[in-house]
C-alpha cells in the first residue's frame, strides 16, 4: 500500500535518526515544503568535534541530567537545529514549512523552528517540556503526534525510539 505523505516523510525521519552520534537517544528531523524535502538534520557533536562515544560516554548520564532539563549540558545540537542550520548553510529559504521529527521538539528547537517559519510539526515520540507545547500553540503551529501503529503491513518496533547500539557495545 502507498504510504500518505505524513507517513512517507516520518518513515524518512526515522532513517535521517540512524545517523545519530548521540548515546542517549536518536533523533532525526525533515524540513518539507510543498512534499519537497528542503532540509534534513539528526542529532550529534557539531562538525569536527569530537562525539560524546569517543570521549568515553554521555556527560549527561554521568551527571545524571533527566531528559529535558538542562539542555546547555550536552555536545549534541538537536536534530531540528541541524536540519536549520543545513537550510542557512545551502541558502534554502524556509516559508510556510512542516517538519517531521521522530521526537516532539525541545522549548530551544520550538523556538528556532517558530523563527523558521514552520506552521506544522509532526512527530513520533514524546518529549517533557510543555513549554514547548505552550509556545508553539501561541505562534500558532499545528503540532500533531505520528502514529506508526496505523500503517498497515509495518513490522512490529519498525519506528520505536530505542536506545543505538554502537559496535563496541554489541553482545559478541
Amino acid at each position: 500500500m502507498r504510504p500518505d505523505w505524513d507517513d512517507y516523510f516520518m518513515r524518512i525521519a526515522f532513517l535521517v535518526a540512524q545517523r545519530s552520534t548521540c548515546l542517549r537517544r536518536q533523533v532525526g528531523s525533515l524540513l518539507v515544503s510543498d512534499r519537497r524535502i528542503l532540509a534534513t538534520g539528526y542529532n550529534g557533536a557539531p562538525q569536527g568535534l569530537p562525539h560524546c562515544g569517543e570521549l568515553g560516554g554521555c556527560l549527561r548520564e554521568q551527571l545524571g541530567i533527566p531528559a529535558g532539563e538542562r539542555q546547555e549540558l550536552c555536545r549534541a545540537l538537536h536534530a531540528e537545529q541541524n536540519a536549520i542550520i543545513q537550510a542557512a548553510v545551502h541558502g534554502v529559504g524556509l516559508r510556510e514549512v512542516t517538519c517531521y521529527s521522530t521526537t516532539q521538539p525541545c522549548v530551544t528547537c520550538a523556538k528556532m523552528l517558530v523563527n523558521a517559519n514552520v506552521s506544522r510539526i509532526v512527530f513520533a515520540g514524546e518529549y517533557p517540556d510543555e513549554l514547548a507545547r505552550e509556545m508553539l500553540g501561541e505562534a500558532g503551529v499545528v503540532l500533531e503526534q505520528w502514529d506508526p501503529q496505523r500503517l498497515p503491513g509495518s513490522p512490529e518496533g519498525e519506528f520505536e525510539l530505542r536506545p543505538q547500539t554502537r559496535p563496541s557495545e554489541a553482545e559478541p
